[in-house]
């Protein structure tokens, strides 16, 4: 029979990963779940950042009569934010799923 600690949700098992993230148990995650999430949190950091590059540049434009090319938003501002936080997300969730691999 498993030791469990009490927390504050309720019963957990005293060996598993803490690591939650809006109270969803990331430190629990497989190989496979960690690459969706990462990718998913990827698409909607390039998403995010575009959308907010392209009404940066629409305010720009229209406040200084300058025509700026709305593809930057997204070559500059989307993809490099996008590529960021993939890269970020897949080092974090990599390392939680290989510090509990190791820790069995």
């Amino acid at each position: 029979m498993a030791q469990v600690s009490q927390t504050e949700d309720g019963v957990r098992p005293s060996g598993s990963s803490r690591a939650t993230l809006f109270g969803a148990p990331i430190g629990e995650l497989g190989w496979f779940a960690s690459l969706l999430i990462g990718a998913a949190l990827g698409f909607a950091a390039f998403f995010l950042a575009t959308f907010v590059g392209i009404v940066g540049i629409t305010i720009y434009n229209s406040s200084t009569h300058h025509t700026v090319d709305y593809s930057l938003s997204y070559m500059r501002g989307g993809l490099i934010t996008g590529l960021l936080v993939l890269i970020l997300s897949w080092a974090y969730l990599g390392s939680l799923w290989v510090k509990r691999i190791t820790s069995r």
